[in-house]
């Protein structure tokens, strides 16, 4: 609430929201199912087909712009200026990299103090960097706030170096309890056992390419197991080819989406594998969806937030990235040492609980609000009125 009593007006801008997949998507999503008990709160997001559509998920209200093209991944809408500004929000939270609504933020001026999510560097797309330089130094230097995910990618980002001071360290966090025991469909576990055998690699992402997924699979020409993959991509044909070339088709399998009872496939493993290889893997959020269910992870030594979500040595190993060699070493280790995989799983569940809660993160993006409108002059919001109080209590004992 503000001062004089109303509810804080916030309104979220990102690039897509479920039920389309990404890991910003999903962090979106779990944020906002939090915000909303405490905030009047309203999502902008671009639509996957020209139309505008407007809708209640979960309880959020999601107004979906229709979308004309896509240029460098990023989704062009242009209405997004207009319904940006005639948004009275009192918070704008930007979710970035989304070069498309970053500038419709530039030009629509809202009158909301602007909060930005820096989820990762733009790594890729260098010709489109330096044309979107200047307008993204001019967004920065209006915003009140900077949201970064990890120590780790404040450090490496050239840009949140420059603007470290403004940057507020606000972890990913997720609802365990979703990944409980009590929570799983205990006979598809079992037929899913069943079909992939007694040791099981689980990974789950797009398949492109700083996803690193052809690492994972040269590795396992020297790791008796199946390899999992969830997700779908432009570079599945090339992967599956990749299987075939090492002779690994057969224990390598390709699942596609899956929309319902991803927690079932998470429980049906043993190890989990993120083999990115470039900074645009930020975080890793699927990393704690797998610790949440009690998996041990192996992931990579990149210069992001990849390491410092699970640790080497206590809830998995890290290995270089693109080192199938390592990568192969480190999934051996856990699946010949049973004791092994189950107490770095322990760490691992322990960690997200302690770490990573979803009721942590919503809290501490209030606490940010309030924060910046404070600092803005405008009305506040209490510090014992950021949260519920339940809600606080909850996320203290996370």
């Amino acid at each position: 609430m503000t001062s004089n009593g109303s509810r804080l007006r916030v309104l979220q801008v990102g690039k897509y929201f479920a039920p389309q997949h990404g890991g910003i998507e999903s962090h979106l999503r779990d944020l906002c199912s939090e915000l909303r008990k405490s905030v009047d709160l309203k999502v902008i997001v671009a639509n996957d087909r020209i139309r505008q559509e407007r809708g209640c998920i979960e309880g959020i209200d999601v107004i979906r712009l229709g979308r004309v093209m896509t240029l460098a991944s990023a989704p062009i809408c242009p209405a997004m200026i207009n319904s940006i500004r005639r948004e009275p929000a009192d918070i704008v939270h930007l979710h970035l990299p989304n070069p498309a609504a970053a500038i419709a933020c530039l030009l629509a001026r809202p009158r909301g103090a602007l909060v930005i999510t820096w989820h990762s560097d733009v790594i890729r797309q260098r010709r489109l960097v330096r044309l979107y330089q200047p307008l993204e130094r001019l967004l920065l230097k209006r915003c009140a706030a900077i949201v970064a995910t990890s120590p780790a990618y404040i450090a490496a980002s050239p840009t949140l170096r420059m603007h470290a001071d403004r940057c507020h360290l606000i972890p990913y966090g997720i609802d365990a309890g979703q990944f409980d025991d009590d929570r799983v469909d205990r006979p598809l576990v079992a037929k899913l056992r069943e079909r992939f055998g007694p040791r099981v690699i689980l990974t789950v992402g797009r398949l492109v390419y700083y996803k690193g997924i052809k690492f994972l699979i040269q590795a396992m020409s020297k790791v008796d197991a199946r390899l999992v993959i969830i997700g779908e991509g432009p570079l599945r044909a090339e992967l599956e080819r990749e299987a075939a070339a090492n002779g690994t088709s057969e224990r390598v399998i390709f699942l596609g989406d899956i929309d319902d009872n991803l927690t079932s496939y998470y429980h049906a493993s043993d190890v989990f594998a993120l083999p990115s290889c470039e900074r645009s893997e930020a975080f890793g959020i699927v990393q704690l969806e797998a610790m949440a269910a009690g998996m041990p992870v192996v992931n990579t030594r990149i210069d992001s937030g990849v390491p410092y979500v699970s640790l080497d040595g206590i809830s998995g190993f890290t290995v270089e990235p693109r080192s199938s060699e390592e990568m192969a070493a480190a999934l051996n280790r856990l699946l010949d040492n049973s004791e092994l995989r189950k107490r770095m799983g322990r760490a691992a569940r322990d960690r997200v609980v302690n770490e990573f809660g979803i009721r942590e993160m919503a809290a501490r993006t209030l606490d940010l609000y309030r924060k910046v409108l404070l600092e803005d002059g405008r009305d506040g919001i209490p510090a014992d009125a950021a949260m519920p109080q339940s809600d606080r209590s909850a996320a203290a004992n996370q």
